[in-house]
């Protein structure tokens, strides 16, 4: 990460990556295909943690939008111990096109996933893309706000916070 920083992510090649790390770069290919995946290989524990959640909130949530708020909580308190590297990650993806575009695939997998396990707890189509594409669109806003703002809350609180503000947005008046 701090050669990403430092020098930008396309200057940054893994032969550095590697001496930095104390490996070879031989090493470096058993753990990670290429130097993208650095950035992204917390994504599967990421959707696992949220797939667990959702299945431990589905069968007592009073809606699917309950559900997916339990695995959001997951989400951001898994997340919210790493603020720091959380924000240069995130400042190294968005000074790329093909991370970002990285970063939206792996959203929609998170969406994809969460949509899968709704259904599984018998929430019909279209509710559970519904719910699990919204809760998706509240993470990243969330988790925006809280890599972008200096002093603010901790994640899981933004996370209510979005969440709350979504309710306000789309109540009719």
């Amino acid at each position: 990460m701090q050669l990403y920083v430092e020098r930008g992510f396309e200057q940054t090649t893994v032969a550095e990556i590697a001496k930095r790390a104390g490996l070879t770069a031989r090493t470096f290919f058993r753990h990670f295909a290429d130097k993208r995946e650095v950035l992204f290989a917390g994504s599967a524990d990421l959707q696992a943690n949220l797939v667990r959640a959702l299945g431990e909130a589905a069968p007592d949530a009073a809606s699917p939008m309950r559900a997916v708020s339990a695995a959001l909580d997951a989400a951001a308190t898994a997340l919210g111990q790493h603020r720091e590297h959380s924000r240069q990650r995130q400042s190294v993806i968005n000074a790329n096109a093909d991370l970002r575009e990285r970063e939206l695939i792996k959203l929609a997998s998170l969406a994809a996933a969460l949509a899968d396990g709704l259904r599984r707890h018998g929430v019909p189509e279209p509710d559970a893309s519904l719910a699990a594409e919204t809760g998706i669109v509240v993470l990243r806003i969330a988790f925006e706000r809280w890599v972008g703002e200096p002093h603010a809350a901790d994640l899981p609180q933004i996370m209510r916070e979005t969440l709350d503000s979504l309710k306000t947005v789309t109540s009719a008046r």
